[in-house]
């Protein structure tokens, strides 16, 4: 009986370790080809596969992504609108590698200038738009680093706004990722980069077929971005993002051999997120979360929201929790940009904080003039409501 029993221990010992080994196997095996790659959970931001993520590694033409975080930055706080004609110059027209072939001394509209950076990955579409946002590529590529900056980005240093190969113009999976996820917090991109066809109408009315560079927007249910990349010194990259359900991830993957292996890691990891996570929704971030009082506003009272849903990633084997919130805020003085943060929303779990959230106004709110506080003034000393 006990030589059966310790055979029968020995046997256990053995398929767990199988198992074990596996389960190991499994997840390192996800990524085969790429150089570095990194997966991650996008309003969370954690990270649910790494491989080399912090390396520094030409990005090519993901560069783009950073372009295009500033120009949807200018366009949602109306600076530039979709319907703004963008100058082509010299410079820009003669851009080389993918272009949608622009004219020296044509203008183009905003919107058609993204869909062809977004498409087509056009070299030519891109300058025009850092000439026309920063004045000049430099300066544009200015503001490309100080964002980088702004964000914390510890692995990446841009030297042009479209990713052709220059000597230290790097960047990391793990910073491309970052990128991406502030990107698609401007959800109209995804309008554009989800299109796996369509045309560019020039100037003169003639139009250039346009076929996305991302595959995987047609073969793959779920994703609507974001960007590929290539140059013989970056090899083949593609960052993408792709939702299912409720759960959005983005994906990174840099330093790929062949255009097929680079979607073939992106696609294990893909697989590899859906198979494993979910996303719960705590509070939407169209939830009305209570007044706040705005000092020396033409309103006295603003509607607090969350700037994004606040959302918890559990395993799908995990079932959802019991939370509790508190509202953290300060004096608020207008003018109140709607966007803008005004309080935190802290998230308690068994009274132990785990996650913040950050709050706005659902509308902008002026600062009162003169005439408005006087207004204000004579409706208190008389007993009535304030008019503002």
């Amino acid at each position: 009986m006990k030589k059966i029993l310790f055979t029968f221990l020995i046997l256990i010992t053995i398929t767990n370790n199988v198992w074990a080994q596996e389960s190991s196997k499994n997840k390192t095996d996800i990524v085969n080809h790429a150089k570095s790659a990194i997966l991650i959970e996008a309003s969370t931001g954690k990270v649910l596969y790494a491989k080399n993520e912090n390396e520094k590694l030409a990005p090519a033409s993901m560069t783009k992504i950073m372009s295009l975080l500033l120009i949807m930055g200018k366009i949602d706080n109306h600076d530039i609108k979709l319907t703004d004609k963008v100058p082509v110059s010299e410079n820009a027209s003669g851009m080389g590698g993918s272009q949608i072939f622009l004219e020296t001394g044509s203008n183009v509209s905003v919107k058609e200038i993204l869909k062809g950076i977004t498409i087509a990955s056009a070299n030519d579409a891109v300058v025009a738009m850092a000439e026309y946002i920063g004045g000049t590529e430099d300066e544009f590529v200015k503001m490309m680093n100080k964002k980088a900056k702004e964000l914390g980005l510890k692995n990446t240093e841009f030297k042009n706004c479209h990713g052709l190969d220059e000597d230290n113009h790097y960047s990391s999976a793990k910073d491309m990722a970052i990128i991406a996820k502030e990107l698609i917090k401007h959800e109209d991109i995804l309008n554009y980069s989800k299109i796996y066809e369509d045309y560019f109408t020039k100037p003169d009315g003639n139009k250039i077929w346009l076929v996305n560079t991302n595959k995987l927007v047609r073969f793959y249910d779920g994703v609507d971005g974001l960007k590929t990349g290539y140059t013989s010194k970056a090899g083949y990259c593609l960052t993408a993002t792709a939702k299912k359900n409720n759960l959005r991830v983005i994906s990174v993957v840099m330093g790929s051999d062949t255009s097929a292996n680079r979607n073939s890691d992106t696609t294990n990891l893909l697989n590899y997120a859906f198979s494993n996570y979910k996303v719960d929704t705590l509070i939407s971030k169209n939830k009305n979360l209570g007044k706040v009082k705005i000092n020396r506003g033409k309103k006295e009272y603003g509607n607090l929201v969350l700037k994004n849903d606040a959302t918890i990633l559990l395993k799908n084997s995990e079932k959802s929790k019991k939370y509790t919130y508190k509202i953290k805020k300060n004096n608020i003085t207008a003018p109140i940009k709607k966007g803008e943060k005004v309080a935190t929303l802290q998230i308690y779990y068994k009274n132990k904080l785990i996650k913040e959230e950050d709050l706005t106004i659902k509308e902008d709110i002026l600062k009162a003039n003169f005439f408005d506080i006087y207004l204000n003034t004579l409706k208190q000393i008389f007993g009535g409501k304030k008019l503002f």
